[in-house]
């Protein structure tokens, strides 16, 4: 539901491809989150999180603060922070309405199923996810001044102004950075106007050293003069079409006049008493994470004990059956009808819950359906004001640093999203392709995404904002630091540390984080059937929790990945 302007606010005004993952022992230690009094931005960069949270400290509101950070991300995070990419924001305002932006990207009008197949019929995963022609039409831009001219208070310009700035000046990069650009420049050696955008005349920057972007700059204050029209129209619109006509991309000028971000209403569920506020369709999110705590409702996970077997269990043969239906039902819904309403139902939950047996994995059928890629390299923040506005935004530009192109004199780079859909009609195979119709490329459609942005409130309270990167990670990623929240009551820097797994649905398995389980733990899972994967790293869920007695903010910064900061005042 769309909230009144009355409830505005009334005063004025890389982590990369191979960012490091912290040790779950490292990220044990750090239990207590960043506490403020009044306002709190946490972002992926700390120096992002200062923009917002000084948007906040000169009277902006939660919305300009999300603005500001995102742009500021744009700079200072180029693997998932971005104006060439898209993504979706929730908002929870003072009154407990609530509403969604989604400007996620969109397929150009040139676009049909058949179009990452040959002459011969045969699918390439390269022009599918590395070619111009992954390229969807980008969605930030246009959605932050649509959540701006709806509901924000300070004037655009002085949100767009500190990454004009940082962009200008510079900032210091740090080691995971740095050694993530000069990875991501040997991929991309070929390409002139990365390279020129990311190294010292093609030497790679080291720790310490400071990131000028000029070119990005100027698109930048093309925006902040111009709003939408600054990228949409204009110079930086000839920049975009030059660069897709040099590297056979089909965006026109046409796809860039006509894109739109729209307002949609929110996807509602309950958990114990807890409302649960997440993003609709073309997430598959929202439903989703629904479907799994209305499963998972029926049963009492905290006398099991976290992270036991019988847990373990029970949330991964959740999982893989919100990940089943998340395959049959979900895309987006201008497009196809999505049973949003049955899917989310306690009804629906119920049943899926009386299939799960105590003591025994279930089966997924690879002959069914199997899922196709999506990258892990996205971004979420979270942000809450004074007057208890609550954004939680998650954008992305797919995989880490996008397609790889950096539009020539824009200083920007572009998405690779035209790699969610599916890969054609009926090419769902063992191997990890999916054809079915539901998610096909068509003009003008969104594709299907599991970003998560959530929020969770009480009795007309705020309790809580999160979301994360990681692909399809994401879903289980967000489900469980509610469930450490509302089950173990973890503070929201436990609940953002501990330990996580993931299972959804194909391929057929359970990847627990390294310390997440013991060796006894894996053995008893291993005797009921299922196969356990250890290791590696899930998400970054940069949250933030209110406490229920003072009514502050407290921030959650995600250790997992090294630059994020918790930043309020």
């Amino acid at each position: 539901m769309r909230s009144p302007h009355r409830w505005r606010a009334v005063t004025l005004w890389t982590f990369a491809l191979a960012l490091a993952v912290l040790p779950i022992d490292v990220v044990a230690q750090t239990a207590e989150p960043v506490r403020a009094s009044t306002g709190m931005v946490v972002s992926q960069h700390w120096l992002a999180s200062e923009v917002g949270r000084d948007v906040l400290a000169a009277g902006g509101n939660a919305i300009d603060a999300a603005i500001a950070t995102g742009f500021a991300l744009a700079v200072v995070h180029p693997t998932a922070g971005n104006i060439g990419g898209g993504g979706f924001m929730v908002v929870r305002f003072p009154n407990g309405q609530t509403t969604a932006i989604d400007f996620r990207e969109k397929a150009p009008l040139a676009s049909f199923p058949e179009m990452w197949l040959d002459e011969k019929g045969e699918y390439s995963s390269d022009v599918h996810h590395r070619s111009a022609k992954s390229v969807g039409v980008p969605g930030t831009v246009a959605g932050f001044e649509r959540a701006h001219k709806l509901y924000g208070d300070m004037d655009w310009q002085r949100l767009v102004s500190p990454a004009v700035a940082i962009a200008e000046d510079g900032f210091e990069l740090s080691e995971s950075l740095a050694r993530s650009l000069a990875g991501f420049l040997e991929r991309r050696a070929r390409t002139p106007a990365t390279v020129a955008q990311f190294s010292k005349d093609g030497t790679p920057y080291a720790e310490g050293e400071t990131l000028r972007q000029p070119d990005l700059a100027r698109t930048l204050r093309r925006i902040q003069g111009e709003g939408r029209d600054g990228f949409y129209r204009g110079e930086t619109a000839r920049l975009i079409t030059e660069e897709m006509q040099r590297g056979d991309g089909i965006i026109t000028r046409a796809d860039l006049e006509i894109y739109e971000a729209r307002e949609r209403s929110t996807i509602h569920g309950s958990y114990r008493g807890y409302e649960i506020i997440s993003m609709p369709p073309p997430s598959s999110g929202g439903v989703a994470m629904v479907t799994m705590l209305n499963i998972l409702e029926g049963f009492d996970l905290a006398s099991l004990g976290h992270n036991s077997a019988p847990y373990i269990h029970l949330v991964s043969e959740a999982m893989r059956r919100a990940f089943r239906d998340r395959a049959h039902y979900l895309a987006d819904a201008d497009f196809v009808d999505v049973p949003v309403h049955e899917l989310t139902s306690k009804a629906h939950g119920s049943k899926l819950r009386a299939s799960i047996a105590a003591d025994r994995a279930s089966v997924s059928e690879p002959s069914d359906i199997t899922m196709g890629y999506e990258s892990p390299e996205t971004t979420h923040y979270s942000v809450v004001d004074g007057n208890g506005m609550a954004v939680s935004v998650t954008y992305t530009l797919e995989s880490g640093y996008g397609s790889g192109i950096v539009v020539s004199g824009g200083g920007f780079l572009l998405n690779n999203e035209m790699g969610d859909f599916n890969a054609g009609p009926g090419l769902t195979d063992d191997s990890g392709l999916i054809g079915t119709p539901a998610n096909l490329a068509r003009p003008q459609k969104r594709m299907l995404s599991s970003m998560t942005p959530s929020i969770v409130a009480r009795d007309g309270r705020l309790v809580a904002v999160v979301g994360s990167p990681g692909g399809r990670t994401i879903i289980n990623t967000v489900a469980q630091v509610i469930l450490n929240v509302i089950d173990f009551g973890m503070n929201i820097q436990m609940a953002v540390n501990a330990p996580r797994i993931h299972h959804q649905w194909l391929p057929d398995r359970i990847s627990i984080e390294g310390g997440g389980a013991s060796a006894a733990t894996v053995e008893r899972l291993e005797a009921m059937g299922h196969t356990v994967r250890m290791g590696g790293g899930q998400g970054s869920a940069n949250s933030i929790m209110i406490d229920p007695r003072t009514r502050d903010r407290l921030g959650a910064a995600d250790p997992r990945r090294s630059d994020a900061g918790a930043r309020g005042h």
